[in-house]
């Protein structure tokens, strides 16, 4: 593989990861209204995820691709489900007569970004179709493929991040108890619209 290739490999991925679906959301909202340090914690439990995934496309398990095509609908609409409920969840606490505001342990911060990330099928079924384009004929397909995948995964792991930052700031402001139904209300909507969103995407 040629360094042109890399880079354009690592440039059309970096518009891809930038552009904001149910993890990226899930991580705002996530910082916003718990911080910055729970963000990363949600980027730990996506990027889990993501790796799982990689490693199906790269190895290029057909079998399994194939059968995640045809359960692509279930596994969806359970994201779909579970996207919804932190939403309501949200907007329950902003509204509620006494908003109770517990704090979520690393460990079910970490799922919540895995199960969301892993419950999108619609990424395995994207990388088993976008990671090959770039992998040159002429050489080696196993390091190729290897290299793209460790090389988006680092990408992804570094632009969540800074997603989750950037977020965390904004809940520094909102951090005032007379701010808090906004900040529920934002991070309620931010996991409806990764809810919809997921619920949109069609099988291709």
């Amino acid at each position: 593989m040629d360094l042109a290739t890399y880079l354009s490999f690592l440039l059309v991925s970096a518009g891809l990861i930038i552009m904001p679906g149910p993890n990226v959301l899930l991580i705002i909202s996530t910082s916003i209204a718990h911080g910055p340090a729970r963000g990363i914690q949600t980027v730990a439990g996506t990027s889990s995820a993501m790796i799982i995934q990689l490693a199906i496309a790269a190895l290029g398990a057909a079998w399994f691709v194939e059968a995640l095509a045809h359960g692509f609908e279930y596994l969806k609409w359970c994201g779909v489900a579970y996207l919804f409920y932190l939403g309501i969840n949200h907007f329950y606490r902003a509204y509620s007569v006494k908003p109770a505001k517990p704090e979520p342990s690393t460990r079910g911060t970490f799922a919540r970004g895995f199960w969301v990330s892993l419950t999108n099928p619609k990424t395995i079924l994207f990388f088993t179709a976008f990671l090959p384009q770039f992998v040159v004929p002429s050489g080696s397909f196993l390091p190729q493929i290897g290299l793209l995948s460790l090389s988006f995964l680092i990408l992804a792991t570094l632009l969540d991040s800074c997603y989750a930052i950037l977020a965390g700031k904004l809940q520094v402001l909102l951090k005032s108890e007379r701010l808090s139904r906004v900040q529920n209300c934002i991070s309620g909507t931010l996991f409806l619209s990764a809810s919809a969103w997921l619920a949109s995407v069609r099988q291709t």
